[in-house]
């Protein structure tokens, strides 16, 4: 978006080529990959709507990643999502809220499938924050801004996020980090059929 004059209303097929892939993997991580193409789209449905008035108080992509959250929470607050999960098919409910299977390249840059498959499990607005960290590499600053909370309250609530993450891995995982230095586990053989 560099060369935009001060006050000019962005493109929208410029916004959307340059988030759109960002945003859907996002969003995959955060509500699944089964929602991930409706929620992309409903967010830039949305951003479209208000682009307008988009006024630079914050960084255009903070702009996007909140509105993509609120996406997110608005469709799992919905009473059709709820009936949805509550009459889904064991395969499709186990789908739910689970981290895809992703790409070589891009998963040579990521945690291991266990750690995800743990970050899944924490609160929504604990795995929020730690997929808006860890993931999508936010500093603290923007995290507060896209979830619309205090830059203070946004580093407890990832200090917290971090340490259930860590308990639920050390309960469940012999935790390590790779010759790349990124956090991996291998599950605990007394401990692989357990969900707790």
């Amino acid at each position: 978006m560099s060369g935009q004059s001060a006050g000019a209303v962005p493109d929208f097929q410029h916004v959307y080529d340059e988030f759109q892939p960002r945003i859907r993997r996002y969003l995959t991580r955060l509500a699944g990959p089964g929602q991930a193409d409706d929620l992309s789209q409903e967010t830039f449905t949305r951003v479209s709507q208000a682009l307008a008035g988009f006024r630079g108080e914050a960084a255009l992509s903070t702009w996007i990643y909140r509105i993509a959250t609120n996406v997110a929470f608005d469709r799992a607050r919905s009473p059709a999502f709820k009936l949805q999960a509550r009459t889904a098919e064991p395969e499709a409910l186990a789908a739910l809220g689970t981290a895809p299977a992703i790409e070589q390249d891009i998963a040579s840059r990521e945690m291991s499938e266990c750690v995800r498959d743990y970050v899944d499990q924490l609160p929504a607005d604990y795995r929020t924050v730690v997929v808006l960290s860890e993931l999508e590499e936010l500093p603290d600053r923007e995290i507060a801004l896209v979830l619309g909370i205090s830059l203070e309250a946004a580093k407890i609530r990832l200090h917290r996020a971090r340490a259930r993450l860590r308990q639920m891995l050390e309960q469940g995982c012999a935790v390590s980090r790779d010759e790349r230095n990124e956090l991996t586990c291998e599950p605990r053989p007394d401990d692989v059929s357990s969900t707790d």
